[in-house]
This record gives C-alpha cells, structure tokens and sequence, in this order.
C-alpha cells in the first residue's frame, strides 16, 4: 500500500490456482497475474500509513482459514498529492504450503457501508 507490491509476495501463494480480485482490475488467476495486478494496483497508492484491520470474522482449520475484515488506511491515492482516508472490505483465505499459511484468495473492494440494490445497475 506504500507502492511497493514486494512484501505482499512472500504472503501470497505462487501456485497457479492463487486468485486476487481488487477493487482497481478484473479478476486474476495463476501467480503471473496475481503479481502484475498487484504491481498495478500498489502503483496507484503512495505514502500510505499502516493501516488498522478490523476483523468481522475468521476460521481456521488445519487445511484451510479465512479472514473477513475491514482494512482502514490513509494515504495518496492515484495523482492526487492529498492525504487521503481509504477502505476496503476484503476477504482472504489461506492454506498451509511448505509449513507456512499463503493467501490463496483475495478479495477486496471499497463498500464498507449499506448500499442501495440500485448500486449494482451499471448503465
């Protein structure tokens, strides 16, 4: 979230089931794609504080664990030169791989409140 998409790459599987859906790209699958969308998107955020989680819900057995959380944040966003505050929802599950848990699947997007039905409508 700094611009900088390297630390993350130690967290994510680099098998070619690995998915990332982010709320700045389409859907991306195998670890190839993981690792250019996740370039993409740590391009568009700079200066970012760490931000704080607030996990809603989480399971973990011995094959599998998911993490539901709201992750908040500050930073610059895109062009702008402002601070800004940002929030994504996001969801990631993860599995053991060599002794270590991975992020297998992640999913986040910026709707952290109720939304009208109406918001789905793309016109």
């Amino acid at each position: 979230m700094k611009g900088n998409p390297e630390p993350m790459n130690d967290v994510f599987s680099h098998r070619e089931d690995v998915t990332l859906n982010n709320p700045l790209s389409l859907p991306a699958r195998g670890w190839d794609e993981v690792a250019a969308t996740k370039e993409r998107a740590a391009s568009q955020f700079r200066d970012r504080e760490t931000p704080s989680y607030e996990i809603l819900s989480k399971h973990v057995t011995s094959e599998l664990a998911y993490v539901v959380e709201l992750e908040r944040g500050e930073g610059k966003v895109g062009g702008r030169e402002d601070i800004t505050p940002c929030a994504l929802r996001a969801t990631m599950i993860f599995r053991p791989e060599d002794g270590e848990w991975k992020v297998v699947h992640r999913h986040a997007d910026p709707i952290t409140t109720a939304q009208p039905a109406e918001s789905v409508i793309r016109d």
